[in-house]
């Protein structure tokens, strides 16, 4: 009972203070998370993903965000709270089967110290990366269990988040390796059940990804590769000591997993040779992991060091050994700590008015207020740019299958405010002609301010179809365009809103 107890509060706890802390971006959305929260709110409008919604990510974190209503605000980050706190649950779960209870505090603790001090923007978005972390958790867990078939399920729904799950089902198949079919047809069962009815899935998730995949955004992508990781295991200090010295202590199962989890995981990050901050949180449990046992073989009263082979390692200086560890370990948490939570302090009292990080958010949160007072009901939006946050304030629908300029220009949004170079162009060029077709009531380009060779301007194909449209706002990042129509008056054709509003008045 006691222990039930002692567990509840401790989770508790991990669970308020992350609440805590996302609260304090409730006023923000990351473009790591408005893409699929956009996506979610046309579904909750009737289309279907990759039919009715050009959507490149596998299917769950759209239909997830779906699931709870797609909400932004404090209902949104009460959600992240709650998904952090399932991550944690799962990952002292997993390290509790491995050794015991002290690990699993451990563990839990320190995944949920990292999921809030680990990213520049201080907070980590729950995006495809970070929706896999739970099953990938659960795979590996239930792959230690000797359940083969439901550890391949787990690395299904991790799939369906995040296409690196294969990662994960390699690293699952070290532990089943007697049962290798039922762990394969565990996988295969929800991605044939998810994707049975989805068109143009391989298309916009697949053919798309790998032209992306195929175009590094660095000059130097190996360098850049090294860097970022070096970056990371700088930031992670704590962590790279507690599991250095679990790799020195011990020889055994457990370790031996972890070490190729570990190598599989790194594998997965460095794919590609992209290497965003947000791709370790692949590799950040199996580092948690590692650290919990290290730190419990550090920091145990009167532990030799003993490893599991049956070799006692006894050091000179227990006691000084223990010290010195916990230095070490405070000092290089204090790392993320004091470059990331003054953050949350700052947006608590402040807002976020004048943080850099924020001005598109900002930007976008002010051209969706200008929408939100014209927009009348059956009106439609087309984003040009990256920009779905304006979906989301506006819960407007896509005007076309596509929610944002990527296919219609080609050019990804990790690069497109610098460069103009397509990596599909006659693919996009198909994508303009379709887009012509449809009649949005606004138009926003909200790439065009910030890299004028990709404004909706510079495309002649688009010139006839964009003639019908008139500028009717502006904000710093953005110009947003309204439909013209006929008017029986002396001019050929008035603004939509202005001739509405005459006809409800004359009505």
């Amino acid at each position: 009972m006691w222990k039930r107890k002692k567990s509840s509060l401790f989770f508790a706890a991990l669970f308020l203070i992350t609440l805590a802390l996302r609260l304090c971006h409730s006023g923000l959305l990351w473009a790591d998370e408005d893409y699929h929260l956009a996506a979610a709110i046309q579904t909750l409008h009737g289309k279907l993903l990759y039919r009715d919604i050009w959507y490149d990510k596998p299917p769950l974190s759209a239909l997830v965000y779906a699931a709870i209503g797609a909400p932004s605000g404090w209902l949104l980050r009460l959600f992240d709270a709650v998904y952090v706190l399932a991550v944690c649950v799962a990952i002292a779960r997993l390290a509790r089967a491995l050794w015991g209870e002290r690990e699993a505090y451990i563990a839990a603790a320190a995944l949920a110290f990292f999921l809030s001090f680990d990213l520049p923007a201080s907070i980590i978005p729950i995006a495809p990366d970070f929706f896999m972390m739970l099953p990938h958790i659960l795979a590996v867990y239930c792959a230690w269990r000797a359940r083969p078939f439901a550890a391949g399920v787990w690395c299904g729904v991790a799939f369906l988040f995040n296409t690196k799950a294969v990662f994960a089902l390699a690293a699952c198949s070290f532990l089943t390796w007697r049962a290798l079919p039922l762990l394969a047809a565990g996988f295969v069962a929800p991605n044939l059940i998810a994707l049975a009815g989805w068109r143009n899935y391989f298309d916009q998730v697949w053919r798309w990804g790998l032209a992306y995949a195929k175009s590094p955004i660095a000059e130097h992508p190996v360098l850049n590769a090294l860097r970022r990781t070096l970056d990371w295991l700088g930031f992670h200090a704590a962590l790279v000591i507690g599991a250095a010295y679990v790799a020195w202590k011990e020889r055994n199962r457990a370790t031996l997993f972890l070490a190729i989890w570990a190598a599989l995981s790194l594998m997965a990050v460095l794919s590609g040779l992209r290497v965003f901050p947000r791709y370790f949180l692949q590799l950040l449990p199996v580092a948690v992991l590692a650290f919990s046992r290290g730190a419990t073989v550090l920091f145990s009263p009167g532990s030799t060091g003993a490893s599991h082979v049956g070799q006692a390692v006894s050091p000179a200086n227990p006691r000084r050994r223990r010290a010195v560890a916990l230095t070490a370990i405070t000092l290089a948490a204090l790392i993320p700590l004091i470059r990331f939570a003054p953050r949350y302090i700052l947006l608590a009292l402040h807002g976020p008015a004048n943080w850099r990080d924020a001005s598109l958010d900002l930007d976008s949160r002010e051209a969706a207020a200008w929408l939100n007072q014209h927009k009348h009901a059956g009106d439609t939006l087309q984003v040009w740019g990256y920009r779905p946050d304006i979906y989301v304030y506006t819960r407007l629908p896509y005007a076309s299958r596509f929610g944002d300029s990527q296919p219609l220009t080609g050019v990804p949004a990790d690069r497109h405010l610098t460069d103009a170079r397509p990596l599909v162009p006659a693919w996009a060029a198909r994508n303009r002609q379709e887009l012509i077709t449809a009649t949005p009531t606004f138009i926003v380009d909200g790439l065009g301010p910030m890299n004028p060779r990709l404004a909706i301007t510079r495309y002649p194909d688009l010139s006839a179809w964009l003639a019908q449209y008139q500028p009717v706002h502006r904000t710093a990042l953005a110009v947003i365009y309204e439909i013209r129509v006929p008017s029986a008056g002396p001019a050929a054709s008035t603004l939509r809103t202005y001739g509405r509003r005459n006809r409800t008045s004359s009505d």
